[in-house]
C-alpha cells in the first residue's frame, strides 16, 4: 500500500485557516437590539412628559405629569374603587363577548356552509354593518333604557361583525378536496366538523377573535358613558365632574392595558392551539 504526502506551499497556510475560521455567534445587542428599542421607545416619551411638566411647559389641567396620573391610581387601588370597576367593566365585556362571538360564528357558519343562506342572510348583515354602532346609543336606550342591557348589547353589537366576517371566509377558503374525501371516507357531519372544518378555520377565527376583543373594550368605553354607576366609566365620569384630569388618564390607560392583555392572552391561545403549524 502507497501512501503519497502532498506538501502545502508556505504560502497558503494562512488561506487555509481563514477559510475554516468559525463563524461568530452574534451577540446579544445584535439580536435583542430591537426589542429593546421598542422597550425603551414609550419609557422615554413618558421621562419627556414628565420632564416637560415639571418645567410647566404642559399644565396640569391640560396634561398631568406621569407622576400625578400614578399617584391617582394608586389612590383609587388604595381605597378599593379600582378592583370593583376592573370587575364590573371585564363582566361586561365577557358578556358582550360571549354574546357577539356565538352570534357572530355560528352566522358565519351558516353562511360559509349555504349558498342560500348568503343570498339571503348576508345582505342584511352587511347593511347592518354598514351602520356605525356606536350611532345606535339613543336607540339602545330607548328600546332597553339606561341599565346594563344596552351596554352589554352594544359591545356585543361590535364584537359580532369581525368573527362573522372570518368565520364566513375561513370556511369558503376551505379546499373542496378535503370535503369530497370526508364524503367518501363515511365521516359524520361532526367527524367533518372537527377533523376538518375546526382545525381549517381556527387560525383566521383567532385573527377576528383579536379584533374583536379591541372593538370590544371601545365599544365599552363608550357605553359606560350611558348613566354608569359602576365600572371605570363611572370612575371617569365622577372624575369629569370634579375637574380630575389625571384619574380620567388613568382610567383611559387602564382601558388600554386591558385591552392590550386581553390581546396577549388571544396570542398565547394563538401559539399553543396553532403548534402543529411549526411542528410540521
Amino acid at each position: 500500500m502507497v501512501v503519497q504526502s502532498y506538501a502545502v506551499p508556505a504560502g497558503n497556510v494562512s488561506v487555509a485557516a481563514q477559510s475554516v475560521t468559525p463563524v461568530r455567534a452574534p451577540s446579544w445587542w445584535q439580536r435583542h437590539r430591537w426589542t429593546v428599542v421598542r422597550a425603551l421607545s414609550p419609557v422615554a416619551i413618558l421621562i419627556l412628559w414628565q420632564i416637560a411638566s415639571a418645567a410647566g411647559v404642559l399644565s396640569e389641567r391640560v396634561l398631568p405629569a406621569p407622576s400625578l396620573i400614578l399617584d391617582a391610581g394608586i389612590e383609587l387601588a388604595r381605597n378599593g374603587e379600582l378592583a370593583d370597576a376592573l370587575l364590573v367593566s371585564g363582566t361586561r365585556v365577557i358578556q358582550g363577548l360571549v354574546l357577539g362571538g356565538v352570534i357572530g360564528v355560528l352566522l358565519g357558519s351558516l353562511v360559509g356552509l349555504s349558498r342560500l343562506a348568503e343570498a339571503t342572510v348576508d345582505p342584511p348583515l352587511q347593511m347592518l354593518r354598514a351602520l356605525p354602532h356606536l350611532g345606535l346609543i339613543p336607540l339602545f336606550i330607548l328600546w332597553f333604557g339606561i341599565g346594563e342591557t344596552p351596554k352589554i348589547l352594544l359591545v356585543a353589537l361590535g364584537v359580532a361583525f369581525p368573527l362573522y366576517l372570518n368565520t364566513f371566509s375561513a370556511i369558503r377558503q376551505i379546499d373542496r378536496k378535503f370535503l369530497d374525501t370526508a364524503v367518501v371516507l363515511g365521516f359524520s357531519w361532526r367527524q367533518r366538523f372537527s377533523v376538518i372544518i375546526a382545525p381549517s378555520i381556527a387560525p383566521q377565527l383567532l385573527v377576528g377573535l383579536r379584533q374583536s376583543l379591541a372593538i370590544a373594550w371601545l365599544s365599552l368605553i363608550v357605553a359606560e358613558q350611558i348613566n354608569a354607576e359602576s365600572g371605570l366609566g363611572y370612575i371617569i365620569n365622577n372624575a369629569r365632574d370634579f375637574l380630575r384630569v389625571d384619574t380620567i388618564i388613568f382610567g383611559l390607560v387602564v382601558y388600554a392595558l386591558m385591552g392590550i392583555t386581553t390581546d396577549g392572552v388571544v396570542r398565547v391561545l394563538e401559539k399553543r392551539s396553532l403548534r402543529y403549524r411549526s411542528e410540521a
